[in-house]
């Protein structure tokens, strides 16, 4: 019964996605596509935001961290927040003076076109991963409690997913998705915040003996500073944490895109401290459910699931914290995962159309027809990369994300950090050999290392990534014989 009332919640949520998307995509083409026609509102562009970086995976991976990693998690959000701070000071000036569309083709004015495509090529690598890894959790969710019940198998749940998204997102792009995104966030907090309120009414707690609850549990610890060898290590994770917003934020199309579609630069840097700010404050709520929840199925001899992804799921569709919670559960992981996909989908269309294609020296009608094309070969994409994920996935899913991340947006961030930082010029056509070898190079040291000293990279091996790109594309240059420096 209880797959009929979520399957009920999803059809009416997307009708309701769907209107949203008819109103905004009225008389819209690739300028409100790529662009939003450069007329968004910041703050909703900022609150649209949170729901598209917290997604169906924070919604069960967060809260289920708390029993293996304690709320250690916190001290990677606190590096974002300064992450944020350098993206509004150094990028986006950056990214408006150029008036980009796509940010990578600030890699093909600095370095060259052979650049230019590899930063592309990498983002787009990255974000089918990424996406493909945050929806498939969603899916996952959804093929067992719901799916399953009728007899519909897994690659089918996906296509019928990423086809919905798909639909409300082909005819206007990033002008629709920064409103259903601003409605999902809306959905998405809304259904936190009750779950909390849910969960402590069950509990019988009043507010300041929730927060004293989760104060005095062995699992609000929050930093560590003396373990080297965790990759729990305060440090590990604060800067961290400032890279991987900096890569997965600041050098991601994806994001980028939407704060590109504010009207100026003033704009979009408000939009970026907003969003920053708020971020600390609502993972530290999905690590306090996380906590209550351990407490709750102690209290009641609830026998809980080994993988930590799964335990907000279980007790919510199973009924142990009610009706209120399965709706709300529901509701909220649905807005998450839609809210990341559609902009995922959105910015891997614009990046292959505007830097692989280069569909801008085509008419409108022709650009158009070509845009939506590509737009609907991309969500085919996603479903096959989905269905892949699941089979070759064993581990949390948010960990796996920043893992990927680690590998595959650690080039980007040298490429931009030598323009950056330097004014030399690589041999541009060697780029992509420097880009494709230093992930292998980081994934053999990263191994080498453990098994000699034990010893294992967390997610600093993206800084790692980064560097060994930034100094290959130092020794391409080439050096003239006025010590200045030229691009062969």
């Amino acid at each position: 019964m209880n797959g009929i009332y979520i399957l009920l919640i999803i059809i009416f949520y997307f009708s309701v996605l769907l209107l949203v998307s008819y109103l905004t995509g009225k008389n819209s083409g690739n300028a409100a596509f790529f662009q939003g026609n450069r007329k968004s509102p910041w703050y909703i562009v900022s609150f649209g935001m949170i729901g598209t970086s917290i997604s169906g995976v924070t919604f069960v991976s967060v809260p289920g961290m708390v029993g293996s990693i304690d709320m250690t998690y916190m001290q990677t959000c606190f590096g974002f927040f300064f992450g944020y701070i350098i993206i509004a000071k150094l990028l986006l000036p950056l990214y408006y003076k150029l008036n980009l569309i796509s940010i990578y083709t600030y890699l093909g004015d600095r370095i060259g076109r052979r650049s230019y495509k590899t930063g592309s090529s990498f983002f787009l690598i990255s974000k089918i991963i990424g996406a493909a890894a945050r929806l498939y959790l969603v899916c996952l969710i959804l093929q067992e409690f719901v799916f399953t019940q009728f007899s519909i198998p897994f690659p089918i749940t996906v296509t019928i997913i990423v086809l919905l998204i798909w639909l409300y997102t082909r005819r206007s792009g990033i002008k629709t998705i920064v409103w259903t995104d601003s409605l999902q966030t809306l959905c998405l907090l809304l259904a936190l915040g009750l779950i909390l309120f849910q969960v402590s009414t069950k509990m019988n707690l009043g507010t300041m003996d929730m927060i004293n609850v989760i104060r005095d549990s062995d699992h609000s610890k929050i930093f560590v500073f003396d373990d080297w060898h965790s990759k729990q290590n305060f440090f590990k994770q604060f800067f961290s944490g400032i890279f991987i917003t900096i890569v997965m934020t600041g050098l991601d199309q994806d994001m980028m895109q939407k704060n590109l579609s504010c009207k100026d630069l003033k704009s979009a840097q408000k939009n970026m401290y907003c969003y920053g700010i708020s971020f600390v404050p609502v993972n530290f709520l999905f690590l306090s459910l996380g906590i209550l929840l351990l407490i709750f199925a102690s209290q009641n001899g609830i026998t809980l699931p080994k993988a930590g992804d799964e335990i907000l799921p279980m007790l919510a569709v199973d009924g142990y914290l009610g009706f209120g919670v399965l709706v709300f559960f529901t509701i909220g992981i649905i807005a998450a995962a839609f809210s990341s996909a559609d902009s995922a989908l959105t910015a891997l269309t614009t990046s292959f159309c505007i830097d692989i294609l280069d569909i801008s020296k085509l008419d409108e009608k022709s650009a158009e027809r070509k845009r939506k094309k590509i737009h609907f070969i991309m969500a085919v994409i996603f479903i096959i990369c989905i269905i892949l994920f699941r089979i070759i996935n064993d581990k949390s899913v948010i960990d796996a994300i920043y893992t990927i991340a680690s590998y595959t947006y650690g080039p980007l961030l040298g490429l931009f950090g030598f323009g950056l930082f330097t004014k030399l010029h690589p041999r541009d056509k060697y780029v992509p050999y420097v880009a494709i070898s230093s992930p292998i190079i980081c994934f053999i040291i990263d191994t080498l290392i453990y098994d000699y000293t034990g010893y294992k990279f967390g997610y600093e091996m993206l800084m790692f990534n980064g560097f060994i790109t930034f100094v290959g594309l130092c020794c391409l240059s080439i050096k003239t014989k006025n010590n200045g420096y030229i691009k062969c």
